[in-house]
């Protein structure tokens, strides 16, 4: 599926580029960023249902649950130092091979590095969004199975997250875009704190006591990947819960400056 995916997305970024957005300007920019974002369209709703699709297939899955196909999320917290052993199966390797090298992840971080280098945040974000899947999918070559819930999580949101953020970059000149972003926030903000500031740092303290026990029981091997991983997954998710913070302080400005006004 390496072909595939490495001609998709380039050619989904510069449709958009030079023919949906193409009239978004100046400044430049605005463009970029528009076109990055219909990227992110056809990554990351696939992406979240490709990473279900794999947890649901696992036989890891089912075993824990006695066969009945219920009870997934309980039994896999029961079996984490199993899967986080666990080889990757085919499905995850799927997951990961759409995720990385050659999705959005991969061209957007190009796209910031050539248009937007003064995106530092989002330019260490990718990043290490890269090389913790990269390290899955071939340094250790295991965990898959712990690491796709947090997929799920986090590309939960991103069809609302780019619908958002091309309403945010029109609002002032659009009264629909305007419209758009004043009734996606609330939902939005409420998702995306749910999906990265609750279930994700809850479901990370789990992963990283399935790894901390699967390292101590013969998985040592893997232990310097695992750290690594551990570590740069937990700054994301703080730098996840940063970034929401700072957006409910704004709405709340927002609302107190508008009651004000009335």
């Amino acid at each position: 599926m390496f072909l595939p995916f490495l001609a998709m997305f380039p050619s989904v970024y510069l449709v958009g580029y030079f023919i949906v957005f193409r009239g978004w300007g100046p400044p430049p920019r605005r463009r970029a960023e528009a076109a990055s974002c219909f990227t992110s369209l056809f990554h990351g709703t696939p992406a979240a249902l490709l990473a279900l699709r794999a947890m649901l297939l696992s036989p890891r899955y089912h075993a824990a649950s006695g066969g009945t196909g219920t009870g997934t999320t309980h039994s896999l917290l029961l079996a984490l130092p199993a899967v986080a052993a666990a080889p990757n199966a085919a499905a995850e390797d799927l997951v990961l091979d759409f995720t990385w090298p050659t999705s959005p992840w991969t061209w957007r971080l190009a796209h910031y590095l050539r248009l937007l280098r003064d995106e530092a945040l989002f330019i260490a974000h990718h990043l290490a969004t890269l090389y913790v899947l990269a390290t899955c999918r071939h340094a250790a070559a295991a965990g898959a199975a712990a690491l796709l819930p947090l997929v799920v999580l986090a590309e939960a949101t991103s069809a609302a997250q780019n619908a958002w953020t091309l309403a945010a970059m029109r609002r002032h000149d659009s009264p629909l875009a305007a419209r758009l972003y004043a009734r996606l926030s609330l939902p939005f903000y409420a998702a995306y704190t749910a999906a990265r500031a609750v279930l994700g740092p809850a479901w990370f303290v789990r992963m990283v006591v399935g790894f901390f026990y699967a390292s101590s029981s013969g998985g040592g091997g893997r232990v310097p990947a695992w750290a690594s991983c551990t570590v740069v997954i937990g700054a994301g998710i703080a730098v996840s819960i940063l970034w929401v913070a700072n957006l409910w302080l704004e709405y709340f400005r927002e609302r107190n400056k508008e009651s004000k006004q009335q």
